[in-house]
This record gives C-alpha cells, sequence and structure tokens, in this order.
C-alpha cells in the first residue's frame, strides 16, 4: 500500500514540475516571438530557423526548472 501512495506522489511530482517547464518554456517563446517582431521591422533575418529556436526555449526552460542537487551543508546567507 505504501509503495501505491508512493507511486502516486512521484507521478504528481513529475507532473508539477513538467508543468513548470512548459509554463517557463511558452514564457520564453513568447519573449523570442516579440524580439523576432521586432528585428523583422528592422529587416533582420534570424540565423537560426524557428525550431531550433524551439528547441534551445526548450533547453533552457528545463535547465532552469529543473532542481540542483548539491552535496555539502546549506548555508544561510
Amino acid at each position: 500500500m505504501i509503495t501505491l501512495i508512493d507511486d502516486v506522489q512521484e507521478n504528481v511530482r513529475r507532473f508539477n514540475q513538467e508543468e513548470m517547464v512548459w509554463q517557463r518554456y511558452d514564457e520564453k517563446r513568447a519573449r523570442r516571438k516579440r524580439l523576432h517582431r521586432l528585428l523583422c521591422s528592422l529587416d533582420s533575418k534570424p540565423m537560426l530557423t524557428e525550431e531550433q529556436l524551439d528547441q534551445l526555449d526548450w533547453l533552457a526552460a528545463e535547465r532552469e526548472m529543473q532542481p540542483v542537487r548539491a552535496i555539502g551543508h546549506w548555508v544561510a546567507p
């Protein structure tokens, strides 16, 4: 019974973490789209494709939202 509860809690934790990554990705993508419109008005063409830029936004969102596990003692500032 305990393993069932642990599995549910693990699934909820994963879902919440993935949801945070998606939200951060949407924010980054929206910011990039606004920047793209601004650069297009200046006749500047992007060097990367839209798919490549989406992948970079996704990787950045994952990196920002993943918990960082540290070894050692936590020291309060």
